[in-house]
């Protein structure tokens, strides 16, 4: 995660980075971006892309697993939603 955002209102990239590379470096690959000081702690997550590094042997943190399960955590539950569709009479 790379940090971003002003004195005391972090906001953090998340991307794919060569472990040799400090924190703040440069990165392979923008992966979604998250920001813990809002109140709902919005972030977005590119699942392809996280899939396709770790297929190929990337490392993700502590925060960005925590952040992946909710995220499919979200995609489950919005496609067990059972939608509801109005129907005319046909009278």
């Amino acid at each position: 995660m790379k940090r971003t955002g002003a004195k005391n209102d972090a906001s953090f990239r998340v991307v794919a980075a060569d472990a040799r590379s400090p924190r703040d470096g440069k990165n392979l690959e923008t992966l979604g971006w998250y920001k813990p000081t809002c109140k709902d702690k919005m972030f977005d997550l590119n699942m392809e892309r996280i899939e396709y590094w770790v297929s190929v042997g990337a490392q993700v943190s502590d925060t960005v697993a925590s952040l992946m399960r909710k995220t499919r955590k979200a995609a489950a539950a919005a496609a067990s939603a059972v939608p509801v569709v109005a129907t005319a009479d046909a009278n």
